[in-house]
Order: C-alpha cells, then structure tokens, then sequence
C-alpha cells in the first residue's frame, strides 16, 4: 500500500543549505498538488494511492506535459531544480526530453538522481553539488526554474530566490512550494521541537507572506494554490507512532492510508479530497513567471 511512500519522503531528507537530516530527527514529505480536473479524474492511470493523491492534485499528467498543473515542460527546456533530492521532479521532466540540470548540497542525492535519470529521453543530464549560495551557473540561463519545500529551510529565503530569479531567463517559469501555515500551525503542537529548529523548518510563510517574498523578487505570480491533506493527517499521526521510515508501518499509519486509498476510488473521492485539501493543506504553491 506505501509502495512510494519511503521513496516520496526521502526526496527531501536534505535542503540545498544543510546537510540531510536522520531518519531519527526529521524528514517532511514531498507534496501532492493543485485542484483536480475532470480530465485528472477520468485519464488518471492505476498507480499506488499516493501517486493517484498525488496525479488527482495536478502533479505528473504525462498526457499533457505538465510537472504541475499550469507549468508544462517540453523537450525545448532547459530545466533546474533547486534542492532535488534523489529526482522525482527531475525525472519527470527528463522523460519529456528536456535538458535538466538538478542541485542538491548531499552528494549522494546527486547520485541517486543521476541513476533515475539513465535511460530518459533528457537532452542533457547537468548533476551539481552545491549549497546555492551563490548557484554556480550563469544568468538569464534556465527556460525553467523549479525549487519545492525548499525556502522553509534557508536562512535568507529572500537571498536565495533573487539567485533563482538570476539564473532563470527572461520569460523563465517558475514552479515553486513551502509548507502551508495550516499544516505547520497544527505540527507546532504535535510534532518534536526539532521540526522547528535547524536544518529543518525554520521559516513559516502565511500565503500572502509567501506571496509577497515572490512578487519583491521581481517575478509575475501566475497561479497560487494549496494541496495535501492526506500529508497534514499523515504527519500529525506520524510522531505518535515511534516509526522509522520503513516497513512494517505502524497500524495507525497503515489504517489511515487504506482510508485515503478508499476514498480515493469512491465517486465523490476526488470531489472530497478537493475540500479536505483545501481545508487542511501540507503544502503551498506559486507558479510565477520572470518579466521579459
């Protein structure tokens, strides 16, 4: 039923500013998506549930090309993300034959991207170790810009989005998410002290907050929205359960991902799912363009 769920999670064991966090102190998991459509809803292939959460919020529709819903990516792209993980965002785009070029401060993260993307239709496969702080690669570079749960983490978020906003060209689309103040509000009480604390989530951003750090950057937001509901409830449980991020999952954490992947091929599930997202979402995010 988890089948995703150890390698959904790991893609953001680590920030491009700090080194990774142990399974032992803190990981926050990759974000679901954006509202769901009809055509999400009757094209969605069979997949494990947390990839259909995922497809049903906007993420990964291969039929159209969009990484996200509103952020479409072709093979005439040059793509960068910022604090990629072991790829999963990267990798979709190098299916699409894009040339990708993916960042992260762990090494090994680096690797484990590299080895995903073997294989894909990628114009260009660009690994690069570094904390961006600067990024090393030129301005008015990228077509596309992507960085996801990434400025919760940083001391500047500001500082480090004005060097997306360099590296990207004039025109550039930009996809990117932080948590959703909803969610954190609730993981201020039940989550450890930790989660709060260096290298984990030192910045908590209201959405007109989040909104406001990407219009002073210069960039025209485009799209803004939240998703994530099945991720606020799972982590809310999560700390409760003594659990490492493996098999066999707690029984609370295994009851409460059968009641999702249920509800999920009910008739009114993604209806459902679009107002719990909406009401108790993990994550926010912004699609923005920089001005030609």
């Amino acid at each position: 039923m988890f089948a995703t769920l150890k390698r959904v999670l790991s893609r953001t064991q680590n920030t491009v500013t700090e080194p990774a966090a142990t399974l032992s102190t803190l990981v926050t998991p990759e974000p679901p998506p954006a509202p769901v459509t009809s055509a999400a809803e009757e094209s969605g292939p069979p997949m494990d549930f947390t990839l259909r959460d995922a497809y049903l919020s906007g993420w990964f529709h291969k039929e159209t090309g969009e990484l996200f819903t509103g952020f479409k990516v072709d093979a005439t792209d040059h793509v960068l993300d910022v604090g990629c993980g072991d790829g999963n965002f990267i990798h979709f785009c190098a299916t699409q034959g894009a040339e990708v070029t993916f960042v992260d401060v762990d090494a090994a993260k680096i690797e484990e991207a590299v080895a995903r993307l073997q294989g894909t239709a990628a114009r260009g496969i660009h690994p690069v170790v570094s904390d961006a702080s600067p990024l090393p690669m030129p301005a008015n570079h990228f077509d596309k810009v992507v960085a996801m749960e990434v400025m919760e983490h940083v001391d500047h978020p500001a500082d480090f989005l004005a060097e997306l906003v360099r590296v990207g060209k004039p025109g550039a689309l930009y996809l990117l998410s932080v948590p959703d103040i909803t969610s954190e509000t609730v993981q201020r009480t039940v989550a450890p002290a930790m989660y709060f604390e260096k290298p984990n989530h030192i910045n908590i951003f209201s959405g007109e907050e989040f909104a406001q750090l990407v219009r002073d950057s210069g960039l025209i937001i485009e799209k803004q929205t939240s998703y994530g509901f099945f991720w606020s409830v799972f982590w809310a449980f999560f700390w409760t359960c003594d659990q490492e991020l493996t098999d066999p999952w707690h029984p609370l954490l295994a009851q409460w991902g059968k009641t999702w992947e249920t509800l999920l091929t009910m008739r009114d599930g993604p209806r459902i799912k679009q107002a719990l997202d909406k009401a108790l979402p993990k994550s926010q995010a912004i699609i923005a363009r920089k001005p030609e």
